[in-house]
């Protein structure tokens, strides 16, 4: 199945709940998407309220596409024109095979704006409302100060890809949104972490793991707690100098 297939399976699915628009955004919408390694981050707009039997059908839903290649891979926050307008609101979403609640951020909200992909109905601008300068770069500082740096105090976390891979790009996004007002992809962040200062192996590590074809061999046994303290000693000051500078 391809990723085409399992979107126009889930939209004719999603129909007889009447949305209003779904939207892609992420690697599907910014041009970095890879079949089968990428996320397929989407938000869906509908009529509302979502009440218990709505959810109970949108959980049926996403349930029943579970043995369908990628479909492990699709997650979509579900919106309704009542309760759109808050960023620092949870909504009902369907991630990694679970329901769970979590909000739509300042950061997804501008890059619907800039790139979003419509794959149904209206498009971001006619529903979302913008989001200001001072609102965007308010949220990376907070994401920053409040999330990632208390994470990278926790040596655990550190010894799994997403950690690594997720903490770095994460950072080098944040530091050109607040540097220069603009958001980039994830193959952007790559070069932006040498310029950076990031290790390079680690960097490289990053790349060899998301970009080759075919997948690399796996790392030596050592590499993951190495890995995982280079990444630890550099991010923590980096995220402490970019708090600092912008905070």
């Amino acid at each position: 199945m391809t990723t085409a297939s399992l979107l126009d399976g889930f939209l004719h699915a999603l129909l007889p709940l009447r949305p209003r628009a779904v939207w892609a955004h992420g690697s599907l919408a910014g041009g970095d998407y890879q079949e089968g390694r990428s996320d397929l981050d989407l938000i869906a707009v509908l009529p509302g309220p979502l009440t218990l039997g709505t959810v109970r059908r949108l959980v049926a839903l996403h349930r029943g596409r579970r043995g369908e290649p990628l479909a492990a891979k699709l997650h979509c926050s579900y919106l309704t024109p009542a309760t759109l307008h808050d960023a620092d609101r949870s909504h009902l979403t369907w991630a990694h095979e679970r329901v769970t609640r979590r909000p739509v951020t300042p950061v997804t909200r501008r890059e619907l704006h800039a790139f979003g992909r419509v794959l149904y109905g209206e498009a971001p601008a006619a529903l979302l409302p913008p989001v200001p300068d001072g609102q965007l770069a308010d949220f990376v500082v907070r994401d920053q100060r409040d999330y990632w740096r208390p994470a990278v105090d926790k040596a655990r976390l550190w010894r799994q890809d997403i950690w690594v891979d997720l903490g770095l790009l994460t950072f080098a996004r944040a530091t050109v949104t607040l540097r220069e007002g603009r958001l980039i992809s994830k193959r952007e962040a790559l070069a932006e972490l040498a310029a950076l200062g990031a290790p390079a192996e680690v960097v490289e590590d990053v790349i060899r793991r998301r970009y080759a074809v075919p997948a690399p061999a796996p790392a030596p046994a050592d590499w993951p707690t190495r890995r995982a303290g280079l990444t630890r000693a550099y991010l923590g000051p980096a995220i402490d100098a970019l708090v600092t500078t912008y905070g």
